[in-house]
């Protein structure tokens, strides 16, 4: 457990894998004044590939996180970084950055109603970048604006770096999570980045959208979840795979249990398998799929689980017992046994 009185740790309801066919916002073209032409250029053709690639995307309106973002230089919530480093700065290290000390020593003269003020004012921004990115898994953004010389830089160093932080300076100050990866280069070829902004605690969805965007596995980042057994309506294709989705649900492969289970077809809708364990050597290795859920999302399934389906300990042919759908004894005695297909796919496809 960490000893930082300000850490935090991953939340029951945490998503753990991005959708199939994910929905990313942008930013209409309002919102883009701040890049250059070459670098507006790249957005658009990096926007354009992620389409292509089967990725839903829509443009929203981001004015009210540019607007929070401003709050990172202008505001009082400087006095944060001057309570952390400002008696340091006051020392007058020879390493220390004349700029950012400056920045940093001004906010020495916050007032506490104007530090309340601005905390007020991220909280309603907060609460804006909720509803603007509700229905989407995540915004795609430029990661900066251009690429300035160094010459450029020393000349006018807040406003440069004000304006390069144009679409990333509002991320920590609205506790949202981000990950940067290369996008299409510039038309003279140099390198052009964009980075996937979430919510709070999105940063495996983040991770699986940011991978796809270059054709890249994505790796597991949250493994604070619960292994679940599906074998039915809720397999990949099959129609209540939508609620896995919902939840965040993360595939983990394919399964088979042991020979002590047997598969029937219940008459319900829609159509769905019923497995009950019946003993060793009674039944045979059922085949299906296993993810990885959030206790939250598995405590939902389990609170909304229509008769006569049920969540068991249920046992693969590895050795391992994970929690997954079964159903009651009797509703399977009354339906068709179709345990010799091995698998609820297997039987749809001979059926139809």
């Amino acid at each position: 457990e960490s000893r930082d009185p300000r850490s935090r740790t991953w939340p029951a309801d945490v998503r753990l894998a991005a959708p199939a066919r994910p929905a990313l916002a942008v930013p209409r073209a309002a919102d883009l004044g701040a890049l250059t032409p070459e670098y507006r250029t790249a957005f658009a053709e990096t926007v354009a590939a992620v389409a292509a690639s089967g990725v839903e995307v829509r443009e929203i309106d981001i004015s009210a996180l540019l607007d929070a973002a401003l709050l990172l230089y202008d505001g009082s919530v400087v006095a944060e970084r001057y309570a952390a480093v400002g008696a340091f700065l006051a020392t007058g290290p020879e390493s220390a950055d004349p700029t950012v000390a400056a920045i940093i020593a001004a906010a020495g003269r916050t007032t506490g109603p104007g530090f309340a003020e601005d905390l007020d004012t991220l909280a309603r921004a907060r609460s804006t970048a909720a509803q603007v990115l509700r229905g989407f898994d995540g915004l795609l953004l430029p990661t900066t604006t251009e690429h300035p010389t160094i010459a450029a830089v020393r000349a006018d160093p807040i406003a440069i770096n004000r304006r390069m932080g144009t679409y990333t300076n509002f991320c920590n100050l609205l506790d949202m999570a981000a990950v940067a990866v290369p996008g299409v280069p510039t038309a003279t070829g140099d390198p052009f980045g964009v980075m996937v902004v979430t919510p709070a605690f999105g940063d495996q969805v983040a991770i699986d959208l940011a991978s796809r965007i270059i054709a890249a596995e994505s790796p597991a980042l949250v493994s604070d979840g619960v292994e679940l057994a599906v074998f039915g309506a809720h397999l990949r294709g099959e129609p209540l795979h939508w609620q896995l989705e919902e939840i965040g649900a993360r595939f983990l492969g394919e399964i088979a249990t042991t020979d002590a289970y047997r598969l029937t077809a219940l008459d319900t809708t829609p159509p769905k398998p019923g497995l009950v364990r019946h003993g060793a050597g009674l039944g045979a290795p059922i085949r299906g799929e296993l993810f990885l859920v959030s206790r939250a999302g598995l405590g939902g399934f389990l609170a909304g689980l229509p008769a006569p389906m049920a969540l068991t300990s249920i046992e693969l042919a590895d050795g391992r017992a994970v929690v997954g759908f079964a159903c009651a004894f009797d509703a399977a005695r009354a339906a068709t046994d179709i345990t010799a297909f091995g698998g609820w796919k297997a039987y749809l496809r001979h059926r139809n």
